[in-house]
Order: C-alpha cells, then structure tokens, then sequence
C-alpha cells in the first residue's frame, strides 16, 4: 500500500494509471490529466481537483472523503461501490456519470446537471441538491434523507421506493414525477392534504 501526503500533482499528466490499495491525503490534483485512470480500493482525503481531467476513469470501492471537484470533468467515468462522503462538486460535467452503490452523503452539488443519470440506490443522506438538476432520472431506491432540495428539478423522474422527507416533497418541482403509493401519501400530508 502506498500512502501519499501532501503531493504536488499540478499539472501531472498520469494517464491509463492502475491504482490499488493506494492512499493520497490533501495532495493536489490541480489540472492534472487523470483520464481513464482506474482505482481500486484507494483512499482520497481532502484532496483538490480543481480543472483535473478523469474523464473515461473507473473507480471501484474508492473513497474520495472531503475532497473539492472544481471544472472537473467526469464525462464518462463509472464510480462502482464508491464514497464521497463530504466532498463538493462546482461545475463540473457530470452528465454521462455512471453511479452503482455509490454513496453520496453530506456532498455539495448545487446547481449540478445530472439530467438523465442512472441513480438507483444512490445515497444522497444530507447531501446540498439545491437548484440540481435531476429531471428524467432513475432515482428508484435512492436515499435522499435530509438531502437539500431547495429549487431541485425532478420532473419525470422516476422516485418509487426513494426515501425523501417533507420538507424536500415541498420544495422540489415534481411535476411529472414518477411515485409509488407511500410517496404520493408523504406528498399530500408535505401539502397539507388530508387522506382519508
């Protein structure tokens, strides 16, 4: 296992690598050329990918804890069994982001274009989604428990058997959503219906 802290990647052009077991803390990552980067089973701390390029990477079992993706591009890039608990995403292209059992709690991605995305199972517990775009997503079985949803649009989204509380059923735009009968009852009660 190689544990890295502190490094200077800037700029690093670290194409087609093969990382395993490998652990990196607050290193930078800065405009560095990662694309299809494979890792597996590393761990990501507080690092800083500010312009990087990981597009076409794979990731599986990878954990990128607290870590900033800024213009980062993702186009193409599967995260399989995955954590990024905490980190924070801003304007980053993220449409083609394939997600399998990744977790995405306590992430910042206001403002994120994720329309379209795969993100069944998904967890996004207490996760920034303000402003996010999600429609026609499959969110089925997505867990979005305290998850911010202020201004989110969800139309056409498919959200049966997904976990979302009160508060996010009335601030997000659900219009054409997809719900199963619990959610279309947690929907009425977020408004003020009575069911009977």
């Amino acid at each position: 296992m190689t544990n890295v802290v502190g490094e200077d990647f800037q700029d690093a052009v670290l194409t087609d690598q093969e990382w395993e077991g490998r652990t990196f803390e607050h290193c930078d990552f800065t405009d560095a050329d990662l694309t299809g980067l494979s890792t597996r089973s590393c761990v990501f701390t507080e690092c800083v990918f500010t312009g990087a390029d990981l597009n076409a990477s794979r990731h599986v079992a990878t954990a990128f804890r607290s870590c900033k993706f800024e213009r980062t591009v993702l186009g193409k890039s599967t995260l399989d069994g995955c954590s990024l608990l905490g980190s924070s995403f801003v304007d980053c292209r993220l449409r083609s982001l394939r997600l399998r059992e990744t977790d995405l709690t306590l992430v910042g991605m206001g403002r994120a274009d994720l329309r379209g995305l795969d993100l069944r199972g998904t967890r996004f517990r207490e996760a920034n989604l303000t402003d996010c775009d999600l429609r026609r997503c499959d969110l089925r079985e997505a867990d979005l428990t305290g998850a911010r949803l202020l201004g989110a649009r969800l139309a056409e989204a498919d959200l049966r058997e997904a976990r979302i509380d009160a508060d996010a059923l009335v601030q997000a735009n659900l219009k054409g959503a997809r719900v199963d009968t619990m959610l279309a009852l947690a929907f009425a009660a977020a408004h003020g219906l009575r069911v009977d």
